[in-house]
């Protein structure tokens, strides 16, 4: 019996020591690493001047209204922001739809827009 536990504990000992050589741990760390994404935080004013500058993109004849023509997709969602359905949206329509898309974001309406909220609402879609 004396025997049979010293020769389990031996071979514990010896499979305990059977893990990632160092070279293999290194070769893991730099895996995590190359697929590491740093947090981001986009405040409200920040978004405001993103949105003010894509609405500018879009806009491509300059006439500060963006009609079906000029939006990127035919399938794209921005129809939704023409509140009076007149088949155009006005800066003030784009940045009030934009806006209200951010403050959906926005869980815990701080004014900022984390990556991990953002993770939260891809994950409800």
């Amino acid at each position: 019996m004396r025997w049979t536990t010293i020769a389990v504990l031996a071979g514990a000992m010896l499979i305990a020591g059977c893990g990632p050589t160092k070279k293999e741990k290194r070769a893991m760390a730099d895996a995590r690493a190359a697929n590491f994404v740093p947090p981001s935080v986009t405040s409200r004013a920040d978004f405001g001047r993103q949105m003010e500058r894509r609405f500018h993109e879009l806009d491509h004849n300059g006439d500060d209204v963006l009609t079906p023509d000029e939006y990127p997709r035919r399938d794209s969602k921005l129809a939704g922001l023409d509140r009076n359905h007149d088949g155009r949206i006005t800066q003030g329509e784009f940045s009030e739809g934009m806006m209200a898309r951010f403050d959906k974001a926005d869980l815990n309406h701080d004014s900022a827009v984390t990556s991990d909220e953002r993770a939260v609402l891809a994950n409800e879609r």
